[in-house]
């Protein structure tokens, strides 16, 4: 086979499996009464909190957007707005009792969505596999 071959049988399984993955999160985010977006936002809140404007960088969006999501998070009683320590300017974003629980059970329910893909994979297969894509993320 050719580079090119091999290359787009890569490129063709990375999307199958970015289609997979998306399609079982997007259900377990629906499931939970939640946009992919806000599943997101629990799964990076719950080992830290961050500045609005950080975790906005970080998803990407708008600072009206990420302040709406926040404001639609709050309302769901998963989000709080606190004032940050360091700059009295800056406001944090962390998840509430109720927020932590939910997030805890997506945690749960998204890895027993996830390991039936790799089940064909041997042990030796699926850590060089988690070693892979750990390279791949920035």
């Amino acid at each position: 086979m050719t580079r090119a071959t091999d290359d787009a049988r890569l490129i063709d399984a990375l999307g199958q499996t970015a289609f997979m993955t998306m399609g079982a999160l997007t259900g377990l985010a629906a499931d939970a009464g939640l946009s992919l977006t806000q599943l997101r936002v629990l799964a990076i809140l719950r080992d830290r909190r961050l500045r609005m404007s950080d975790l906005a960088d970080y998803l990407g969006l708008e600072k009206s957007t990420m302040t709406g999501l926040v404001a639609r998070a709050e309302r769901k009683e998963l989000l709080a707005r606190e004032p940050n320590a360091q700059d009295a300017r800056a406001v944090d974003v962390v998840l509430t009792d109720r927020g932590r629980t939910v997030a805890e059970e997506l945690e749960a329910a998204i890895r027993d969505a996830m390991l039936p893909f790799t089940a064909r994979l041997s042990p030796a297969d699926r850590d060089a596999l988690g070693a892979l894509l750990r390279r791949m993320l920035p």
